[in-house]
């Protein structure tokens, strides 16, 4: 974003006290959309600034209240002479037409930073005196934690009262003072929170990472006018308030040759079945999935797998099952067909049928040494061995997981074609090192983030990784990666019940019999697993996300 900044002024086409005008009046213009009553109150608000251009947009938000008949109070943290310029020239302007309290003073040198607050009458602050804060302290560019003891966190509300209907409401200039921009996460320190968190341009990774979207409140992103860089990941245009479909940069690149992290707002290809030249199609034409199932009484997650990849699309969907399970599965299915598979050696001659080209393993398969000889020769079938021939796509969740966790030799024979896709336990098994180093506390900013972890596992085992969560990480190993948040209006906490992850086996397994790219399977079946959830509501179980697919579909005018 600040790089995007400085393109614009050095090519002219506007100056950062422009930029900083149009941030001030877009957090003035949320304000009043997001609750218009507000004015009708006593308009009374407090400005907290900080000692850069984040604070800059301060001083505009405060003059522009000021001049709509507000009563304005601001505090400044810093030395208003080391501000920067065009900071330093709101301040000046806002100093102007009333004063500044210089309420906070930085000690030096202190990481983390401490704030010292002199006790003066004259600046005792009590936040439930006000009908709104704004925090404009620290945006994007923190990069130490801010410390506890010193009480920024006192110019709010205490968050457990968040819900009260009689406080002041709260907002955060691009983030709330104290996450990290890039990771969402707390910098190991004091964190604000906000109601209403206003950004420009483009939404920011914390407004969807980790802690982020619970400090956030609601996000809204106002145009500033800049012009987005050039990608090759689609975006699309942004005014108002939408989220979805964009390109979230670092705040600050560490790496102009990492690639930037999409927003997924949708599915990325057509899910019609239609062939879009009035061809003729079959079931063939939509592949044919291959799931694999454990022992009798443990059928119930690959039966929900099967049925998942059944409902997103695939022409053909089989169960392999061991002999001794067969007759339970034949009794609860109908669509999806059946192979007995004893052991390896005949789930190797089954797979000679290159018919069967998606693969799924893992969802209640069992962690014996049976289960591991079949998983090394799903691995093995589904490599490349001649010229002109294609990776058979797998997607490997639950056992299969814990199996490549426990043997090196099985993860040597992952490939690009792989999509694994643990939650975050399961990733801690898998990539331990990397778990420990996103786990660890984030001591400064920018932070390690669920984004950087799931590119270095995908790249470390070269297959695609799809980690769970609200906040849904996808990567593949060229270090491509998307989030599908499913926070604020979006949220889904229907999913969190037994076997909703099977489901989502199934959906990247149908979709890769579909033809669709292991990555582009991975994103289009995470969202379309939010979608489902959303489109159900509360009561859901996972046998439930495979038949909400065809409202979901009409719903996108398939």
């Amino acid at each position: 974003m600040r790089a995007l900044e400085q393109e614009a002024i050095a090519r002219g086409e506007v100056t950062g006290l422009e930029l900083m005008e149009r941030a001030g009046r877009g957090v003035v213009e949320a304000i009043l959309a997001e609750w218009p009553a507000i004015e009708q109150g006593p308009r009374r608000a407090v400005v907290l600034c900080g000692p850069g251009n984040n604070g800059g947009d301060g001083f505009v938000v405060a003059r522009l209240l000021r001049e709509r008949g507000w009563k304005i109070r601001v505090f400044l943290l810093g030395d208003a002479e080391k501000l920067p310029q065009d900071a330093r020239t709101n301040y000046d302007r806002w100093v102007a037409m009333a004063g500044v309290l210089p309420e906070w003073v930085v000690a030096r040198g202190s990481k983390p930073l401490t704030i010292v607050e002199p006790l003066s009458l004259e600046t005792q602050h009590d936040p439930w005196d006000y009908s709104l804060i704004i925090d404009a302290v620290f945006g994007t560019g923190l990069t130490r934690p801010i410390d506890f003891d010193h009480g920024l966190g006192t110019y709010l509300p205490a968050w457990d009262l968040r819900f009260e209907p009689a406080r002041p409401r709260v907002v955060a200039v691009d983030v709330p003072s104290g996450i990290c921009s890039d990771s969402g996460r707390s910098l190991d320190g004091d964190t604000l929170w906000a109601d209403l968190t206003v950004t420009f341009h483009r939404a920011k990774r914390s407004h969807f990472l980790a802690e982020g979207p619970f400090q956030c409140g609601r996000v809204v992103v106002k145009d500033i006018g800049l012009r987005e860089r050039s990608t090759s990941v689609p975006t699309l245009s942004t005014t108002g308030q939408g989220l979805g479909g964009w390109v979230l940069y670092p705040s600050e690149p560490r790496d102009r040759s990492v690639k930037p992290c999409e927003l997924i707002d949708g599915p990325k290809r057509g899910l019609g079945k239609g062939d879009r030249f009035g061809r003729p199609t079959h079931k063939y034409s939509h592949g044919h999935a291959l799931i694999l199932s454990g022992r009798p009484g443990h059928g119930g997650a690959a039966r929900m797998t099967a049925r998942g990849a059944l409902r997103i699309g695939a022409g053909l969907v089989t169960l392999a099952v061991p002999p001794a399970a067969l007759q339970e599965n034949a009794a609860r299915l109908d669509a999806i067909m059946l192979r007995s598979i004893k052991d390896a050696e005949a789930l190797t001659d089954l797979l000679s049928d290159a018919r069967y080209n998606a693969l799924a393993v893992g969802p209640g398969l069992g962690t014996s040494d049976r289960e591991a000889a079949l998983l090394s020769a799903v691995l093995d079938a589904s490599r490349a061995t001649g010229e002109g021939e294609r990776f058979r796509a797998v997607v490997l969740d639950a056992d299969a997981l814990t199996l490549l966790s426990r043997d090196d030799a099985l993860r040597a024979k992952l490939h690009a074609a792989c999509v694994l896709t643990p939650h975050e336990g399961e990733f801690g098994r898998l990539f331990p090192a990397i778990a420990e180093k996103w786990h660890a506390p984030a001591a400064t900013g920018p932070a390690y983030s669920k984004v950087d972890a799931t590119r270095d596992a995908a790249k470390e085992c070269g297959a695609v990784v799809l980690l769970k969560g609200p906040d849904t990480v996808i990567a593949d190993p060229t270090g491509r990666a998307a989030i599908n948040a499913a926070v604020y209006d979006r949220a889904a906490p229907w999913l969190a019940t037994a076997g909703s992850g099977d489901v989502l086996a199934g959906f990247v397994a149908g979709l890769l019999a579909r033809g669709f790219a292991p990555f582009d399977a991975a994103c289009t079946a995470a969202w379309l697993h939010v979608e489902c959830a959303r489109s159900f509501g509360p009561g859901l179980i996972a046998e439930d996300l495979p038949e909400e697919l065809p409202k979901v579909f009409r719903a996108l005018g398939l």
